[in-house]
Formats: C-alpha cells, structure tokens, sequence
C-alpha cells in the first residue's frame, strides 16, 4: 500500500495528464490491498460458503480483488488522488464481507464488522468511515447509493462483475436464470474516458447461453444503480453488449 500511496496521479483538475481507456478483465484477480490478513480472508472465503449454500454465485475473494481493481482504475482513471484510489479498493475488497452473517443486510453486517478491522490497521477515521458508507451502500435490493467517490466506485466495479467465472453450479442442466446470464458473459470489461466523462461496461455475450433479454430481466436495476454512481462521479455510464451501446 505504501508504494500505491506515494505514487503520484494527476489531479481531477489536470487537463494534461491522458485520456485512460484502458481495460479491466473481470476474471482477473491481480490487485493487492493491505487489508488481505488473515482474519480477513477466513471471513470472506466463509461468506463465500455460505452465498454457495444457498444459491449464489461466486462472491469470494476472486469477486474481492476484482472489485477492488476495478474501484482502484475507475477512480485512477479519473484523476482521484492515490490515497483516494487505495481506500475505494480496500472498500471494494471488503464489500461483500458481511454475507459471514447472514446474506440479508449483507451490507450493513459488512460495514460494521469492517470497522475493528479497518481501525486495528490503522486507517484514519475519516477514511474507516468512508469505507464504511461505501461497504453499506452497494447493493441495489438493500436501498445502496452513492454517497461518496470511494462509494461510487465500489458499485460500478462490484455490478460489473458478471462473468462465466463466478458460476458455481457444474450442471449446466440445472442452471436457473442467474447462472445463465453469468455463464453467458464470456469477456466483461471497464472503460472509462476522462475526456469524454464516460465509464462504459463492455460485455461479450454467448446468446445460444441466454438471450441478452435475460441480462435486463434481473440486473437492470445494478445498471440503474451503476448509472446514478458514475452521474456521481461526473460521469455518463454506458452499457454495451456485443458491440452494441443498450445504455
């Protein structure tokens, strides 16, 4: 985190520094936080467990430290400071902690528990509370918002993670419409325009696996709440399957 923190980053005001469209692979998983200690892992390999148990799609810490890149570049790209980077990436790898719990009120669960955490690393608490809104207001059936730059990060980076990869159901047989749509997305990337304040979701859709239909049909509010935290950032928020603007 230290080398991330002294890393210098054009300011929102820096007209000179590029226009970044650079790509983020939802099915990698190369970002690094400071918060990866142990504790915090057991945490969310057993919440992985438990959103298993009951249905859901991959949620551990492949999801984790994808979000937490994506958060990280959206707001790089942006022009955020470094610091500002980081913490929207420790929120975003934190963010779905609270299924530990129970899955209902995940968000809430999450930003609580990740408070002792964040405060024993010795975060500032300006920035724990921060986090803590951002990890609280993710999700869309939980009444989330933006409520802060770190907090619209969070959200774009988590509802753009839509991958075959997070399919945990081996029988394509059983799939329900969740898997489907998942298995579907064979490539999802984040682009973000400085100069044309545009962050824009790009997906490759197999629709011999789900008609694109499906995609609205049970995530068109994450693209609402995507849209509200890039009008956030300053931002439009486009979404394009297979080469074709939707949004």
């Amino acid at each position: 985190m230290t080398d991330a923190i002294q890393a210098p980053r054009p300011g929102p005001d820096d007209t000179n520094a590029p226009d970044e469209q650079k790509k983020i692979h939802r099915a990698e998983t190369k970002t690094r936080t400071t918060v990866e200690a142990k504790r915090v892992k057991v945490f969310i390999r057993s919440a992985n467990q438990q959103t298993g148990a009951i249905g859901y799609t991959e949620h551990g810490e492949r999801h984790a430290n994808t979000s937490a890149d994506g958060a990280r570049f959206i707001l790089k790209s942006l022009g955020h400071d470094a610091r500002r980077c980081e913490i929207a990436a420790v929120a975003a790898y934190l963010h779905d902690m609270g299924n530990v719990v129970t899955r209902e009120k995940h968000a809430q669960t999450g930003a609580l528990l990740a408070k002792d955490i964040l405060i024993d690393l010795g975060f500032a608490l300006d920035e724990v509370a921060t986090m803590m809104g951002a990890i609280a207001n993710h999700e869309e059936d939980e009444g989330g918002l933006p409520v802060s730059a770190v907090s619209a990060a969070v959200i774009i980076a988590d509802k753009s993670d839509v991958h075959r990869s997070r399919v945990r159901n081996p029988k394509s047989t059983s799939f329900d419409i969740h898997d489907r749509v998942n298995y579907a997305v064979t490539a999802s990337e984040i682009k973000v325009s400085r100069k044309e304040k545009l962050i824009t979701l790009e997906l490759a859709v197999d629709t011999e696996v789900s008609p694109i239909m499906e995609y609205f049909e049970i995530f068109l509010p994450r693209m609402m709440l995507s849209r509200r935290a890039a009008e956030f950032l300053h931002c439009n928020f486009a979404l394009v399957i297979n080469n074709t603007r939707l949004l």
